[in-house]
């Protein structure tokens, strides 16, 4: 069958000469009587329904200049429509057809009202020319190279005059459709907003029912928010409440899908008009619903617009009331589950679960809903390390709400307060004035106007130290505003150190003294310190704040902030050091001795073993934790004092028991005391046999071994066991040799006997002298052995360089430097050495004195002043009670650097390994001045 032979229609050349024909000569013409139509109602459907359809059939239009005739016939259609104006009917003004023809842009202050249901309808060619025209130009304007072309023909006032003077359901949405992709591009959204077209399509909103034509108008505002100037305008110009009108009227589900993207969009960096018009239009209730839309699309968006809702403290009270905190807790949990979804998702949940906890009406329900468990989940997770500082100021609304905080307590919140005080989360992002809380609204009310509550308010927060008078409370006022001293806070019961005292605020005249308020730093840490103060006031707060991590985190920020701390800190610390219900709290974990540590002697945890630079602030430092150790002192020295501490020495746990004994030293001065707990009672014994179990601490032998010498200062206040001296032994004036002479070529006297080593060597000896010398040699050389009457006596397991202060000592050396000769320089090993071999043969041959003289000399060598605390440990192994004494000597020296002190002590105990007798005996004799009058080296 042949092909049907192809219309005038289907050429494009043909439809753009209709289309020019139009534009130049008008909207008449004759109908076909084939097709009753008219060319041009043919051309324009020929170019809607084929050749814009087509592959390509938008650029080829564009290309063919056919653009400009679609442009001049929509401004014709427009002039000639015979539709009445705003002001009743009857034709057209004049204002609009000039409007229409010369393109200046109507004033978005003259928007016409919404159209009276008697006004007709333009003629039905009319309307048809204009629905297809409309229609195909909507069409193009999906192509960016067409929207810049319809902008520079000034299509967007052609198309606001239509919006204005034709009020029909069809021309409406075709021309709000066309409207709204021009807006897809920023130059044509500006231009849009400054011809007035907003007003228009927020008429046509109220004024219009149908479905299809209310989905463009919704559309097209959408894309018209595209900036936050912009939907400011569009909130300004009352954009907001007829979206929330058409969304609490339950429409069909294409409408609300559009109006849920519209308000999604429009509630972006939510404003206050926009927050005002949505809760006045009724759309907090249905956007609550929506929630739980089938349609995910629909269902997320309105929970993101609850979200960008609780920007707005004004509508938080009332989104609280539509059942909002219960949404976005939910949806925040679900997002949080192991199938959620990714951080960035979350964000803005967490940023409105936040918001929510600044009203005491929504952190009830939040709490009520499982909210506190949420925000203690994300303090806890490293992955929301950058949104902590915003939860702990969220959890600052619940600083009066005692149930709250004993449930954070609980989950654990002290320990993680304190991590974020010198932590590396980012910064809170700063929220606008329209955010804060709305329990106290922002307006201003006359003195005279004032509520009951309010002024109640106001006298309670004078009184309390918040303000200083009536005139700097403001009905805005909410904890997380005022970094004032918090309510209840006492005064420190010592001087604070001055260096860490905070500048007050100049007094202001007609001021008291007393009630002029002190200005602190609230800086990132703000909120977690007045939350920990918060806790810090309670009877007894020892369970939360005296434990290893609290500790921990409040002395690293003390010595670790780049300024000055925060007195509130400095508060915390004391009130916690003077208060008797926290006295065995710091025993038992180590908290004195971490006092002492960190701030007296400047070791913190991560300085040990190696050391770490900090912030040069020691001697302030010093002096805070002199003070505060002096705290516990008062409440260790008290009745309830004396009573605890015996009680965890007694009948404490076995680590209990250690704790308690290790800490006496720091914080008992009373001699009755610390004597009967400490030797008495075995405390001493106790600590020393702890040494060389598993650490219960960290720091643990860091501790004891500064508590040792604590405990030497105390048994012996006005003097200890001198250290080694600081002149090598080979400057001193060495004593005559006696042994010399018997190895020169003519020996004075002659040597009447030779001892044979094992290496062949020779020693020349006089009989008389060694056998008077040791009772050793008095048997052998004089007695019935058989080296009493041989001239050549072998000596059996010795080396030449061990026998050689053997045999000076034989001959009556003392002090001539040959006790030196088998002791290795400093860093090398002492095990295996002949300075091992030659003490061992002291010891065999009965000769005390020399060994004696031989420790004597090894402690010079590496027990001196300039060696080091791993020569410590290296001595101690050689197992000799006398050289043992001195290891524990040089330990606890009173002039020894903590650092080393506590090193040669880790030295010692791994010495010691599980044979620890010998350590405990050492320390105790030393410790306690019984080894005073025992040789100690010259």
């Amino acid at each position: 069958m042949a092909a049907a032979k192809p219309t005038s229609a289907d050429s494009l050349s043909f439809c753009l000469a209709q289309l020019a024909a139009a534009a130049g000569e008008g909207l008449g013409g004759e109908k076909d009587p084939a097709t009753n139509e008219t060319p041009l109602g043919r051309a324009l459907l020929a170019l809607r329904t084929r050749h814009i359809k087509a592959a390509g059939g938008i650029e080829r239009f564009r290309a063919r200049g056919g653009l400009r005739p679609l442009l001049a016939l929509l401004r014709r259609a427009a002039a000639a429509d015979p539709a009445p104006s705003q002001a009743g009917s009857g034709s057209a003004p004049s204002s609009v057809v000039s409007a229409a023809c010369s393109g200046p842009a109507p004033s978005s202050g003259s928007a016409p009202s919404a159209v009276s249901s008697s006004t007709p309808s333009p003629p039905v060619r009319l309307r048809k020319t204009l629905d297809l025209a409309l229609s195909i130009l909507a069409n193009c304007c999906t192509e960016g190279a067409c929207r810049a072309e319809v902008r520079r023909l000034g299509g967007i006032l052609s198309l606001v005059t239509i919006l204005q003077s034709m009020k029909t359901d069809s021309i409406q949405n075709r021309t709000a459709r066309a409207l709204g992709n021009l807006a897809m591009e920023p130059e044509s959204c500006g231009d849009i907003h400054s011809a007035g077209a907003v007003p228009l399509l927020v008429e046509s909103l109220t004024a219009y029912q149908d479905s299809q034509c209310l989905q463009s108008v919704v559309r097209a505002l959408r894309n018209l928010a595209d900036s936050p100037q912009h939907r400011l305008a569009l909130a300004q110009q009352g954009a907001v409440r007829p979206l929330a009108e058409l969304l609490a009227a339950a429409p069909d589900p294409a409408l609300t899908s559009a109006l849920v993207r519209a308000l999604l969009e429009l509630s972006r960096g939510c404003s206050r008009a926009c927050a005002e018009q949505l809760s006045l239009g009724g759309g907090l209730g249905p956007l609550v619903s929506l929630t739980s839309h089938p349609k995910r699309a629909v269902r997320e968006g309105a929970i993101l617009i609850l979200a960008n809702l609780c920007a707005q403290g004004l509508v938080r009270p009332a989104l609280g009331n539509a059942g909002g905190v219960e949404v976005l807790l939910g949806e925040l949990r679900r997002r949080r589950g192991p199938n959620g979804s990714s951080p960035v998702s979350q964000q803005p949940l967490v940023r409105a679960v936040c918001l929510l906890c600044r009203e005491a009406i929504n952190r009830a329900r939040l709490r009520d809903a499982g909210g506190l468990e949420l925000l203690m989940g994300l303090l806890r997770d490293p992955r929301a390390s950058a949104w902590h500082p915003r939860v702990v100021s969220a959890l600052v609304g619940f600083l009066y709400d005692t149930g709250a905080l004993g449930r954070l307590q609980a989950l654990g919140l002290v320990p993680l307060l304190a991590g974020q005080l010198c932590g590396e989360a980012g910064d809170e992002e700063e929220e606008g004035r329209e955010a804060a809380s709305w329990d106290f609204p922002e307006e201003r009310t006359p003195e005279r106007a004032e509520a009951g509550s309010f002024q109640s308010l106001r006298s309670w927060l004078i009184s309390e130290g918040y303000a200083a008078d009536p005139g700097d409370i403001s009905p805005d006022w909410s904890p997380e505003q005022c970094p004032l001293s918090e309510p209840g806070e006492p005064a420190s019961p010592t001087p604070s150190p001055t260096s860490l005292r905070m500048p007050c605020t100049p007094r202001t005249p007609g001021r008291s003294p007393a009630t002029t308020a002190v200005e602190e730093p609230w800086g990132r840490e703000g909120p977690a310190l007045l939350l920990l103060s918060r806790f810090s006031q309670a009877p007894d707060p020892s369970g939360a704040l005296v434990t290893g991590p609290a500790l921990c985190g409040l002395l690293a920020y003390v010595t670790g902030a780049p300024g000055p701390p925060s007195p509130r800190v400095l508060r915390i610390l004391a009130r916690l050091t003077c208060n008797p219900a926290c006295l065995e709290a710091f025993v038992r974990s180590y908290g004195a001795a971490l006092l002492r540590a960190w701030l007296v002697l400047g070791v913190a945890p991560d300085d040990w073993p190696a050391p770490r630079a900090r912030p040069a602030r020691c001697s302030q430092h010093r002096e805070l934790g002199e003070m505060l150790l002096q705290n516990l002192t008062v409440q260790a020295e008290s009745p309830f004092g004396v009573g605890a501490l015996t009680h965890l020495l007694l009948s404490g746990s076995p680590e209990d028991r250690v704790a308690c004994a290790l800490t006496l030293p720091f914080i008992c001065r009373k001699p009755s005391l610390w004597r009967r707990l400490l030797l008495d009672q075995g405390g001493l014994r106790l600590l020393l046999t702890a040494l060389t179990r598993p650490a219960p601490h960290p720091l643990f032998l860091f501790f004891a071994a500064d508590s040792l010498s604590c405990l030497q200062g105390l048994v012996s206040p006005t003097g200890s066991p001198a250290l080694l001296p600081t002149v090598p032994m080979d400057l001193d004036p060495p004593s005559p040799c006696l042994y010399e002479p018997l190895l020169g070529p003519a020996p004075i006297p002659a040597p009447d006997l030779r001892f044979l080593l094992d290496s062949g060597l020779h020693l020349p000896a006089q009989r008389a002298a060694s056998a008077t010398a040791s009772p050793f040699f008095r048997a052998l050389l004089s007695g019935s052995f058989a080296e009493a009457q041989m001239d050549l006596v072998p000596l059996r397991g010795l080396s030449p360089s061990a026998a050689w202060p053997v045999l000076h000592h034989l001959h009556g050396c003392r002090g001539c430097g040959a006790a030196l000769g088998p002791v290795p320089p400093l860093g090398q090993p002492l095990l295996g050495s002949e300075a091992e071999e030659a003490l061992e043969a002291a010891g065999r041959f009965l000769l005390p004195e020399l060994e004696e003289e031989l420790e004597e000399a090894v402690g010079r060598i590496h027990l001196g002043p300039e060696c080091g605390p791993e020569s410590v440990g290296e001595v101690f192994r050689l197992g000799r009670p006398r050289l043992a004494a001195h290891c524990a000597r040089w330990t606890l020296g009173p002039g020894q650097c903590p650092r080393k002190r506590a090193l040669a002590l880790v030295g010692l105990v791994e010495a010691a390994g599980e044979e620890a007798g010998l350590l405990t005996e050492a320390l105790l004799a030393v410790v306690m001045g019984i080894e005073s009058g025992a040789r100690v080296p010259a």
